[in-house]
């Protein structure tokens, strides 16, 4: 079980809390391994909308092993993160986070506690375009991104803010409870999985999911539960009630790539994260991936990437 701790401070953004917290929510709904907490130096604080937060908890000391730190931004940071609650905040982190124990995710300005605790320090990271040069000055040693959504440097992560706290929150669900999870998390809060150019790009369990179809949405849940299935056009169609003409139609409109592309997309996913255990064969990998053969997997696998499978593994 992962205890996620959500740091609130002064005229915190409401956003910027319930947006992360929904989408952990929920991904445990679906069985993800979360446990909610809601953290603060006092016991009562008032939000950015003028809501209060009764009865919260307060900063854990020690910080349990494996958990994870998520420090909300806050409503005209400028002066509310010199408040001394704020600063209580940054002495917590300096005397109990624990890079090499504890993960940490930054929503908007919340980033701003972090670099000021001294954790961003030959770290890549970004904030809410209107403070990136106070975050610059802030951790003098980080490497400051503009134009970015979200950026993970190891075990921290940092956003852009608000609604890009829910992007990285659907990023840390995927690595923490797989793929799948994530995908119904970004379905049941209709939300577009947004990624700036300069990101990596993303995973193919995630991409070609920035649309509301329904239809085309169950045709890559099944694809996506079972990519060694042998899903040809007209199998996927007969499975969402349609035909595989107009099957065919709605997924170039809607995802972009050809069914087939998006298919062989997930097996090259799939057989990327089998390739991660060494006692796995390649003949193995090949048929849980849904390759036809070891051989037919090799010649894709050296396409897409350059490298021959057990190269990549290395």
């Amino acid at each position: 079980m992962t205890d996620l701790y959500f740091v609130l401070t002064p005229n915190f953004m409401l956003l910027d809390l319930a947006g992360p917290a929904e989408a952990f929510q929920i991904a445990a709904n679906h069985g993800a391994p979360y446990r909610l907490h809601h953290v603060a130096p006092v016991r009562e604080l008032t939000c950015s909308i003028g809501l209060k937060q009764h009865q919260l908890a307060l900063l854990p000391t020690p910080i349990p092993h494996g958990a994870t730190i998520v420090l909300i931004g806050t409503q005209n940071s400028k002066v509310n993160l010199l408040l001394p609650e704020a600063q209580q905040v940054v002495a917590w982190l300096r005397e109990h986070f624990d890079a090499t124990q504890h993960q940490l995710a930054c929503v908007c300005s919340g980033t701003m506690l972090a670099a000021y605790a001294g954790l961003l320090d030959h770290r890549e990271c970004t904030t809410h375009h209107e403070i990136l040069e106070r975050l610059r000055i802030a951790a003098p040693l980080a490497k400051v991104l503009d134009d970015r959504i979200f950026v993970q440097d190891g075990n921290i992560a940092t956003s852009a803010g608000i609604c890009s706290g829910i992007d990285l929150a659907l990023q840390l669900i995927e690595q923490d409870a797989g793929p799948l999870i994530a995908q119904a998390v970004a379905r049941e809060m209709v939300v577009w999985l947004r990624r700036s150019g300069q990101d990596p790009q993303l995973s193919p369990w995630l991409a070609h999911r920035n649309h509301l179809h329904p239809m085309v949405h169950k045709a890559q849940d099944l694809i996506s539960r079972a990519p060694r299935e042998r899903w040809t056009l007209d199998r996927v169609a007969a499975q969402v009630h349609t035909s595989g003409r107009n099957l065919a139609r709605l997924f170039q409109q809607h995802c972009g790539v050809s069914l087939h592309q998006y298919h062989l997309a997930i097996r090259i996913a799939t057989a990327k994260q089998l390739l991660n255990h060494p006692q796995l064969s390649i003949e193995h990998i090949a048929e849980q991936a849904g390759f036809a053969s070891a051989r037919d997997f090799r010649r894709v696998w050296q396409k897409e990437t350059g490298l021959l499978p057990s190269a990549s593994r290395q």
